[in-house]
C-alpha cells in the first residue's frame, strides 16, 4: 500500500483545510498541500477569490469614506459606521462558507464563485 491518496479520495485534513481555506491569505496553505484533493481545491480557490473581490471592496469603501469625510465630516463618519456592517458581513459569509464546506457543500456568491473555476 502507498501512502499517496488517490485523486477522489478525501483528504484526511479536509475539515481543517476548508477553515484555512476561508482565512483570507491562508488560503495558500490548502493550495498548496492538498493537490489530491479537488473539494478543498476549490474551496481555497474560491477563499483567494473572495479575499481579492474583499480587498477591492474595502479599497472602495475607504476611498468613499475619505473623500466623503474631506467634504463633510459627517457623512465620513456615517460611512465608517457602516463600514462596520460590511466587515461584519463579510464575517458572517466566510462562517456560512466553512460550514458548508465543513457540510460538503459549496457556498456560491453570485458574481464572484465563478472565478474560483477560472484558475
Amino acid at each position: 500500500m502507498t501512502d499517496t491518496p488517490v485523486a477522489n479520495e478525501p483528504s484526511p485534513n479536509r475539515g481543517v483545510m476548508i477553515v484555512l481555506a476561508y482565512l483570507w491569505i491562508l488560503a495558500i496553505v490548502p493550495l498548496i498541500i492538498e493537490k489530491s484533493d479537488r473539494e478543498v481545491q476549490w474551496h481555497a480557490k474560491h477563499g483567494i477569490v473572495l479575499m481579492i473581490a474583499e480587498l477591492a471592496l474595502w479599497i472602495a469603501i475607504l476611498f468613499l469614506t475619505s473623500v466623503a469625510g474631506l467634504a463633510t465630516l459627517g457623512l465620513g463618519c456615517v460611512m465608517m459606521l457602516f463600514a462596520i456592517f460590511v466587515w461584519v458581513g463579510i464575517l458572517v459569509l466566510h462562517v456560512v462558507a466553512i460550514v458548508k464546506g465543513i457540510g460538503g457543500g459549496r457556498l456560491i456568491v453570485p458574481g464572484i464563485s465563478q472565478y474560483a473555476d477560472r484558475f
